[in-house]
């Protein structure tokens, strides 16, 4: 071996050695001191500036399908409830739009139970892919207050 790679490394290992000290000593020093924890002063007056409660709307609605993982060529039930103040309303017209991967397509509209209730018969016929979700909106129109509501299921044919 040459005489400068001889002297090299001893040379290198001392600059590695300092520099594991320097590190180790910048660390400890570091650990043993704590960070000043900042003081918070809280507004008495904060609860004065809550938002008001919504107001519930007096007619809503909920939907769901009767299988939510079913077989891409099956047909399914899609079933909605219209209500009042909990009560079902009967006599709303009901309507339903399938959001398809492929593009929208309706569903024959009907009308609804004394219970509140309308169910909507969806042959598939292999329209959603596999593993993709599709949405179903269910809008109830002709509301007694004027207006309409609209409700979503989903299904994912697996």
């Amino acid at each position: 071996m040459s005489k400068k790679v001889l002297y090299s490394v001893p040379l290198w290992l001392a600059t590695l050695a300092a520099f594991f000290f320097l590190a180790a000593c910048s660390s400890l020093a570091t650990a043993n001191s704590t960070p000043t924890q900042p003081t918070i002063t809280i507004n008495p007056n904060f609860q004065s500036q809550i938002s008001p409660i919504p107001t519930i709307p007096p007619y809503r609605c909920g939907a769901w399908a009767s299988n939510n993982a079913p077989d891409p060529g099956a047909t399914i039930i899609i079933y909605a409830r219209l209500t009042h103040n909990t009560q079902g309303v009967q006599g709303i017209a009901a309507s339903a739009v399938v959001h398809f991967r492929s593009g929208d397509a309706g569903l024959n509209q009907t009308t609804s139970d004394s219970g509140g209730y309308v169910t909507l018969s969806l042959p598939l016929q292999n329209r959603q892919p596999v593993h993709v979700p599709a949405t179903v909106d269910v809008t109830f129109s002709g509301l007694p207050s004027g207006g309409s509501v609209t409700c979503t299921a989903f299904f994912t044919p697996m």
